[in-house]
């Protein structure tokens, strides 16, 4: 858990640079590089940072389909939501998954190789999930911000 406005500036530090140095992360929220460091391992011990990732610029083509997904399951109990919500983490091309309000019960942003990747793992996999009772998919274009959050 957050505590206070430094631990604030630490992750919108790491948000902008993930591979920030200790030392420059101490100068930019104005502490000293040990206590930089102790607050960042609370943060990380305490499950608020979950990890690091890279974010990759696939210049040669090779760029993923994003596909953005809605699922609406036949109902919305306790056992439901628990079933889906673990077999959907056991699909690697999974990328994020969000519970949502509104018209469907989750959004699933999924990464393919091409259209024909996703009808396989559409056939296979996501039609497949417990209790799945509707599933509207819609492609990206092209990414307009991503700053690896998911």
């Amino acid at each position: 858990m957050v505590r206070d406005e430094i631990d604030a500036r630490i992750l919108r530090v790491l948000r902008g640079n993930g591979r920030i140095s200790n030392a420059d992360l101490a100068a930019e929220v104005g502490l000293s590089p040990s206590a930089t460091l102790r607050r960042l391992r609370l943060l990380e011990r305490s499950g608020v940072i979950r990890g690091y990732t890279a974010l990759i610029d696939e210049a040669d083509g090779a760029e993923p389909l994003v596909v953005l997904t809605q699922i609406t399951l036949d109902r919305q109990t306790e056992e439901y939501l628990n079933r889906f919500e673990a077999a959907v983490r056991r699909c690697p091309e999974v990328r994020s998954c969000y519970l949502m309000t509104g018209l469907s019960d989750y959004l699933v942003r999924i990464e393919v190789a091409d259209a024909g990747d996703y009808e396989r793992l559409h056939k296979e996999v996501l039609s497949r999930l417990p209790g799945v009772a509707r599933i509207q998919s819609s492609f990206a274009i092209r990414t307009v911000v991503g700053r690896g959050r998911g």
